[in-house]
């Protein structure tokens, strides 16, 4: 067999896709190409996506996508940690604005409790409109708080009380701020030192020396034109007293006693604290408590106002009315003073 002539130009060319002979000696391995790449875990990108729309979810995707990537070594574990890290912080944010908000709700509910007492009692002792001339003008004497006098009396005290210091008295600063803690809720106080300042003399003394403490308020009065609670007596009779007894002062001091207009009634308002007495000069330890606009002769020394927390204690206490039903007398509800301070 005749062996086929030499091509002209050195040889044939190797065959379609064969590899020409190196010069180093074989042929070079085929390149074998990159490595694949490895899927990104589906749980991991749900994982950051939740984070953002429902946190608790992204958490359980987070730990589920972090098992699966040790597993398999797919990708995706960056994203996985970051929805975990998102996750949990947003978590923690909602789980303390629900706390906050349950704070809140708490807080709005009792409000609106006390809110809806307070409206009760206000329903359940009304104001009436009474047609009395208000309390005067306040116009200082010249004697105002230089000579207070507080002699004692023929009746013994009711509890043990020293009479407060004599002579004068400053009037400065012009208010002094009290509270009386009853077992029916706090009531707070404003002293008018400026106008009444013998009369705030004594109530300090007393509160100091702890006269009031563990004492009933003994009378409530309900009448359309007179609500008082009074108290201030330890024997609970409305007879007793500290052992000593001192003169008036505003209003009494504002007329002359021979003025006849001062057995008149006025318009004694709503949150006015003044002395009970019987009778002028005779003011010992018995205040009243005005929670409704009442009409009084100008023989009660007015020596401070109340609070609106007091005002709202008063109003239950009246609301219960008396012991008796009548409109005057032993409040059916027991109010006894625990502690009287000065703030």
């Amino acid at each position: 067999m005749t062996n086929p002539p030499p091509p002209p130009y050195g040889g044939y060319p190797p065959p379609y896709g064969a590899h020409p002979p190196s010069p180093y000696g074989g042929y070079p391995p085929v390149y074998a190409g990159y490595p694949q790449a490895q899927p990104t875990n589906t749980l991991a990108v749900a994982s950051l996506v939740c984070a953002f729309v429902f946190a608790p979810l992204g958490i359980a995707f987070g730990h589920i996508s972090l098992s699966q990537i040790k597993k398999t070594g797919e990708e995706g574990r960056g994203l996985a940690v970051a929805g975990l890290i998102i996750s949990y912080v947003f978590t923690a944010f909602m789980v303390l604005v629900l706390v906050w908000a349950v704070i809140v709700i708490i807080a709005v509910g009792r409000s609106l409790e006390d809110m809806d007492g307070m409206t009760t009692n206000y329903t359940a002792t009304p104001t009436t409109p009474i047609d009395a001339p208000p309390l005067p003008e306040f116009k200082p004497p010249a004697t105002l708080g230089s000579n207070c006098q507080y002699p004692a009396t023929t009746e013994p005290a009711s509890k043990p009380a020293k009479p407060p210091r004599t002579g004068r008295v400053p009037t400065q600063p012009a208010l002094v701020s009290a509270s009386i803690t009853t077992n029916r809720g706090g009531i707070g106080l404003q002293l008018d030192n400026a106008k009444s300042p013998c009369t705030v003399n004594n109530f300090a003394s007393l509160a100091q020396q702890g006269y009031f403490d563990d004492t009933p308020c003994h009378r409530l009065t309900t009448t359309p034109t007179l609500g008082v609670l009074q108290c201030g007596d330890p024997s609970g009779t409305g007879q007793g007293g500290p052992g000593y007894r001192f003169p008036n002062e505003y209003p009494t001091n504002q007329f002359r006693l021979t003025d006849p207009t001062m057995q008149q009634p006025v318009l004694y308002p709503r949150g006015t604290l003044a002395m009970a007495n019987s009778g002028l000069g005779t003011n010992g330890s018995q205040f009243y408590l005005i929670y409704r606009d009442s009409m009084l002769p100008p023989i009660y020394t007015v020596f401070g106002t109340i609070d609106k927390t007091g005002l709202a204690a008063l109003d239950k206490i009246a609301a219960a009315g008396t012991a008796d039903g009548s409109d005057d007398g032993k409040p059916n509800q027991d109010v006894t003073i625990e502690i009287v301070r000065l703030d």
